[in-house]
């Protein structure tokens, strides 16, 4: 077969692929197979891949004659790539060979092991106040059935165990039904600084037990954007509660409202809401990971507050269904600032 023709063959394959002849020699590779391994043709396979793992599929299909697959690591700069590769003897006449592809799996893989991981740590997060319960139950049914004051004590504890469980359901399912809806754009028109001030007037009490306050300086109303009133609310809800929960002691929190009249990320009118809090400050190589299901950079205070791992993740897809941007800055000592900037609707 003439070398033009396994070269049009090969530019039919949607993926990067190659033709091997006798002695393992690349007879042909398409333009995806270019752009992966650079000008290969004529070279023998071995000095395009080394792992056996692709070497014995190849092998495997010449001798059996039978579809083969392996998976071929890659890198992309930093990146692991992963590659299914698939394996298939080709008889043409001339040029019988071995037709290999190779296919991105990378994605696939990764979202695989988002969802052990997420698996695993919903399992954790369940898994110690249950054991809580299940011990106090056990004792109470026991040696502790007769001690009013082991009783009294340990119904708080559970009660407040399983105050622990319904929290992380609940935020389950809240990040579930943001997920779900996150391509759906919300199209009603609301009066931003209206919503803030509900959403602080709200959780002033949760300051004042604190001992801290919260400063506000929303801009002139009405600032209007296309939203859904209620997953708003839990963003700025969210984020404000946090600040006082994990700011400074005593706590103080500001939220201001900046109207930008063009934001390079959005290329639009936009409303930058920027919740400052006065606390101990995040560790810049914390940051990127801040908005991940369960990550936490203080696990044992975040639990003792209340927290479940969910929140900054809600507050991410929630922000990405209203076409916006959310940015974290903060550096140890100096407090922390999370701002969501907003379309501005007119």
């Amino acid at each position: 077969m003439p070398d033009a023709t396994i070269r049009s063959i090969l530019d039919a394959v949607p993926l990067p692929a190659v033709f091997l002849g006798e002695g393992d020699r690349i007879l042909g590779v398409n333009a995806r197979g270019e752009a992966l391994f650079g000008a290969v043709e004529g070279r023998p396979f071995i000095t395009m891949i080394r792992q056996p793992t692709v070497l014995d599929a190849v092998g495997g299909a010449r001798a059996q004659r039978l579809p083969q697959t392996a998976r071929y690591l890659a890198k992309d700069g930093t990146q692991d790539v992963i590659y299914a590769v698939h394996c298939a003897h080709v008889d043409a006449g001339p040029a019988t060979g071995v037709l290999i592809s190779f296919e991105d799996v990378t994605n696939q893989q990764q979202i695989g092991q988002m969802r052990r991981d997420f698996v695993a740590n919903v399992s954790h997060e369940l898994r110690t106040p249950l054991t809580a319960l299940i011990g106090f139950i056990e004792t109470l049914q026991g040696p502790a059935k007769d001690d009013s004051q082991a009783r009294d004590r340990f119904l708080g504890i559970m009660a407040n165990e399983a105050q622990r469980m319904n929290r992380l359901v609940r935020d389950l399912l809240s990040l579930s039904q943001v997920e779900e809806m996150e391509r759906v754009r919300p199209d009603t028109r609301l009066d931003l600084t209206d919503l803030l001030g509900s959403v602080l007037r709200n959780l002033e009490p949760l300051a004042e037990k604190a001992g801290g306050a919260l400063q506000s300086r929303l801009g002139e109303a009405p600032l209007y954007v296309a939203g859904d009133a209620d997953q708003l609310r839990q963003v700025f809800g969210n984020l404000i509660e946090n600040a006082i929960k994990y700011g400074g002691r005593p706590p103080e929190v500001q939220v201001q409202v900046t109207a930008l009249d063009r934001d390079p990320s959005l290329r639009e009118p936009a409303l930058s809401i920027a919740v400052i809090d006065n606390g101990p400050g995040i560790d810049p190589v914390h940051i990127p990971r801040l908005t991940e299901r369960f990550y936490r950079v203080d696990g044992h205070r975040s639990r003792e507050m209340g927290g479940t791992g969910l929140g900054l993740a809600i507050v991410k897809h929630i922000v990405n269904r209203h076409r916006g941007r959310l940015r974290i800055d903060s550096a140890l000592g100096q407090g922390s600032r999370f701002t969501v900037i907003l379309p501005r609707a007119t």
